[in-house]
């Protein structure tokens, strides 16, 4: 199964786990007269949206390459990922102001026992479908889909607060359920924050980490002819990586056999790097003392 289809698979299987969910907890929290359920109610129906929008990304990011965009539609990834962190945070946002507005008024009824329970399955499944979304997207390598992944385990998260201020609640301590949800809405805009920045450092041109780099090198040196790596520059390109380097040869050999060696340093790394997309390798002499 390729990326885009793996990809497509597990949106639409959470699409129709959290449709089920977000009814179940909305419910329950209607009727169990939880603010802080409903509140989780609602994070959830926007994993639905944010789901939505993961698909379209990874439908764009899987385009071949064309005139327009020679060098593919990878940069798409990190945009639709942003878009995402910014519904994280505006749901964050949401859920803390409405929990707040409960708080100022006082009008704090003691949750009931649908609402405990509510809490209870959220908690597994969302926690269930993190896992199954985050091992796909690091399969794959998509940080639109792990930013979806994200969202379910801030739900998992989400109700776990929400069920230690209804459990509190149904105690006596009533304030704890409006609380726990200014806690969680605190935790999602977290999440929502810190996924933009991983998202927009992919938007401008950083370099792979130094591990990677350690690994192009030490690949490029494993070729016979390679006298040394005179430089290396590296290219994120969404979930893509473009190398561009100089390696130094000896300066009698000819030109073909000059390029036969730049071929297996750019062949050997392509294979044994899945991410890279496209390596760039420029051939020197090297400079021999006189």
């Amino acid at each position: 199964m390729d990326n885009y289809n793996l990809g497509l698979k597990v949106s639409f299987i959470t699409i129709a786990i959290n449709v089920i969910l977000s009814a179940f907890k909305i419910i329950a929290g209607i009727m169990g007269k939880s603010n802080a359920m409903l509140a989780d109610g609602v994070h959830t129906l926007s994993d639905v949206l944010t789901t939505i929008v993961v698909i379209f990304g990874l439908k764009v990011s899987s385009k071949e390459a064309d005139k327009e965009h020679p060098y593919g539609h990878e940069i798409y990834e990190p945009i639709f990922a942003q878009l995402l962190s910014i519904m994280l945070f505006l749901t964050g946002l949401y859920i803390g102001y409405g929990s707040i507005k409960v708080l100022i008024s006082g009008n704090i009824k003691t949750p009931g026992v649908i609402a405990l329970v509510a809490a209870i399955v959220s908690i597994a499944v969302k926690e269930g479908m993190y896992w199954y979304t985050v091992k796909a997207a690091k399969k794959i390598k998509s940080l639109s889909l792990e930013a979806d992944a994200w969202h379910h385990r801030s739900d998992a998260f989400s109700s776990v607060g929400t069920f230690a201020g209804i459990l509190g609640a149904r105690m006596g301590l009533k304030i704890l359920d409006p609380i726990a949800g200014v806690v969680v809405s605190i935790f999602v805009i977290k999440v929502g924050i810190e996924l933009y920045i991983r998202a927009t450092k992919e938007l401008v041109d950083e370099s792979a980490d130094d591990e990677t780099e350690g690994k192009i090198i030490d690949i490029a040196y494993s070729v016979a002819g390679v006298d040394s790596v005179k430089s290396l520059k590296t290219r994120i390109f969404g979930n893509k990586l473009y190398v561009d380097m100089e390696i130094t040869v000896d300066g009698s050999i000819n030109v073909e056999q000059g390029h036969n060696i730049a071929e297996e340093v750019h062949d050997r790394i392509e294979e044994k790097i899945k991410e890279v997309k496209h390596c760039m390798v420029h051939v020197e002499p090297t400079k021999t003392q006189d």
